[in-house]
């Protein structure tokens, strides 16, 4: 089994590849959005950030509720990605998931450090990194899984004409979202409980360095 894996994961590695490279395409394109904000934008940003950091310590968002929010919103990144591989008209959605995913992050991360310098690198170490350094590699490894299904259809059904069966490689691919899926509820449990407690430790430094800029 083991013989098994170690030869799949090697013939992906192009895609793993691709895909990571895509990713990373995103978050420097998300980082260089934060340079085309006006003067304005950035002004309201920063009032808003701001406001979160001074409102943070007020409330209570760690529960089952919060629980669910993260964890549904994580799952139906994976959930599109599930659909998007099930066709072949589906496989360049899948890779601009992941490049949406980059940008997403790479503008919070430079909207934070644009605002805050090595502040705001701090507030995303402690809020944005952790959680997806596992959420991330999560994606990548559904979008790849997906992906190769993708091509899987594109053999059997066009340069099989038709023939080959396609139920093992789908219950493989599916079988292997559910687990990433199962992987997601983990992610999201440690994003409510334990990202606030982490965010509570920075959220001051960050408060004052919001007031000291709106001087």
């Amino acid at each position: 089994m083991f013989k098994a894996f170690s030869h799949t994961l090697k013939d992906q590695t192009p895609l793993y590849v691709f895909v990571t490279v895509l990713f990373l395409m995103g978050v420097i394109f998300g980082a260089l959005m934060v340079n085309a904000l006006t003067l304005e934008q950035q002004q309201d940003l920063s009032r808003y950030l701001g406001d979160f950091f001074t409102s943070f310590n007020q409330e209570d968002s760690a529960g089952l509720s919060s629980f669910w929010s993260i964890a549904v919103l994580n799952l139906k990144w994976i959930g599109l990605i599930w659909v998007l591989g099930l066709s072949v008209i589906g496989l360049p959605g899948i890779l601009i998931i992941d490049f949406l995913k980059g940008v997403l992050i790479g503008f919070s991360v430079g909207c934070l450090v644009g605002q805050f310098t090595w502040k705001g690198m701090l507030f995303a170490l402690v809020s944005i990194a952790p959680h997806n350094l596992v959420l991330i590699p999560v994606l990548l490894i559904c979008s790849v899984a997906a992906v190769t299904f993708s091509l899987n259809i594109i053999r059997s059904r066009v340069m099989l004409r038709g023939h080959g069966s396609l139920a093992k490689p789908f219950f493989n691919y599916s079988g292997l979202v559910l687990m990433m899926a199962v992987l997601i509820l983990g992610i999201s449990s440690f994003e409510t409980w334990v990202t606030p407690v982490l965010i509570g430790w920075v959220a001051p430094v960050l408060e004052q360095a919001s007031t000291a800029s709106s001087l």
